[in-house]
């Protein structure tokens, strides 16, 4: 959520950044901790590096019985939630740093053409592309980075566009739940490092990572993943040129275009105000892994694997699916500017199947084919050529976490070897 809090002077006013402080390196977090605004006198300090843990010792199993203990401080000052309703412990909550709505979520988003966004966007900076009812529209990391929520309606769907920076989790969801819409902003809490959001209907609290309510009126109750691809710039406006792309201008004053998070996605660098469950061993707490789960099954895509296979077929939950991986995206937590971080490359999650018939994938050079027709295939599951051109794998919901995060809530999941 923040790293830091600064002041940005807007309109003649100091306010309060809530996403972060610009130009903060990692190396100066436990010299800055952070204070929430409702706890001036009192500070938190980032975790230590976690330890690894055998697999035996590192699975989670939440309280079956939660213990007697208080809301979150300031809590009840800043929400009208049922706090009586909950199903996690108010222990496992930290603050972020900014009061609620600190972080403001864009609730009224504004749109540009592909041409008038390719004048601030560069070729490799990450985006979230969503396609619904028709419509197709593109959410810049560089703007989410700094508000974290966006409540918009995309071919007549209502939908909440999130990103978490701590976990690296870009998730979107159905808005409607049990025929009601709702539009959610940020507590400026955290829970195992990622977003708690919180829904303006009831102010039920929300965890970005697994989209349930965990705390309020509406606890239990899940929101529907959609699927969404995370890829480059230059991939999203070729694929998709008449689409809408989330404009700056949000009414907000902000750097975008800057990662204020510089150096956060190191390898060897350690989670910002973690508290949860030991990071099984098999990966380093912030090794990249793209995550599926269907029908009870969690898999994990270790990153460095999909660099080295390019394509992986597996089976998950009794489902077919392809992982497909290439090269030429930019980290959105590594250089001081967006579009110059690091190449960590992007994915896609298909089912692999095509009218009925099951396709096994492979790399041949730098081009995904599959073994049956010998077509060629992109990152965002389209035959572009050969036999099945013309032809779409049917997406399936992904998400890219860092491993940390994802084993939190998940201590089940099947980490995929080749």
């Amino acid at each position: 959520m923040i790293m830091n809090r600064s002041l940005y002077v807007a309109a003649g006013l100091a306010v309060v950044i809530a996403a972060c402080s610009p130009s903060l390196s990692v190396d100066t977090l436990n010299d800055d901790p952070v204070t929430s605004a409702d706890e001036q006198s009192e500070s938190i300090e980032a975790p230590t590096a976690i330890e690894s843990a055998d697999d035996s010792s590192s699975d989670f199993v939440a309280p079956t019985e939660l213990p007697e203990e208080p809301p979150p401080r300031g809590a009840e000052r800043e929400f009208s939630t049922d706090f009586s309703k909950r199903s996690i412990a108010y222990s496992e909550i930290l603050s972020g740093g900014p009061p609620k709505d600190g972080i403001p979520a864009i609730d009224n988003p504004q749109f540009v053409t592909v041409g008038e966004a390719d004048e601030w966007l560069e070729d490799l900076e990450p985006v979230t592309v969503l396609e619904a009812g028709g419509e197709t529209r593109i959410y810049p990391l560089q703007i989410m980075i700094w508000h974290e929520i966006v409540n918009d309606i995309v071919g007549g769907q209502p939908v909440t566009v999130t990103y978490c920076p701590l976990c690296n989790t870009a998730i979107v969801f159905d808005a409607m739940v049990d025929g009601r819409r709702l539009d959610f902003g940020t507590t400026g809490r955290l829970r195992f490092s990622n977003l708690l959001m919180y829904d303006r209907q009831t102010e039920s609290w929300w965890q970005q990572a697994t989209g349930d309510a965990v705390i309020g009126e509406l606890l239990g109750t899940q929101l529907t993943f959609l699927p969404a691809a995370s890829i480059a710039w230059s991939e999203a406006a070729e694929s998709f040129p008449d689409a809408q792309v989330l404009s700056r201008e949000t009414g907000y004053s902000r750097n975008y275009g800057s990662n204020p998070y510089v150096g956060y996605d190191s390898i060897n660098s350690s989670p910002f105000l973690y508290d949860g469950p030991a990071t099984p061993g098999r990966l380093l707490p912030m090794a990249r892994v793209t995550t599926v789960d269907l029908n009870g099954e969690a898999v994990a895509y270790p990153n460095d694997v999909l660099v080295e296979q390019g394509v992986v077929n597996d089976t998950v939950g009794g489902t077919e699916v392809v992982v497909i991986w290439q090269q030429g995206l930019a980290s959105a937590l590594d250089s001081n500017r967006l579009a110059q971080g690091q190449d960590v490359g992007s994915n896609g999650v298909f089912e692999r199947t095509v009218d009925g018939r099951l396709l096994t994938f492979s790399l041949s050079g730098d081009t995904i084919t599959d073994d049956q027709t010998g077509s060629s295939w992109n990152i965002l599951g389209e035959a572009i050529d050969g036999e099945l051109e013309g032809k779409s794998l049917n997406p399936l919901v992904k998400v890219d976490h860092f491993w940390f995060s994802w084993a939190a809530f998940r201590p089940d999941t099947r980490v995929y070897q080749p």
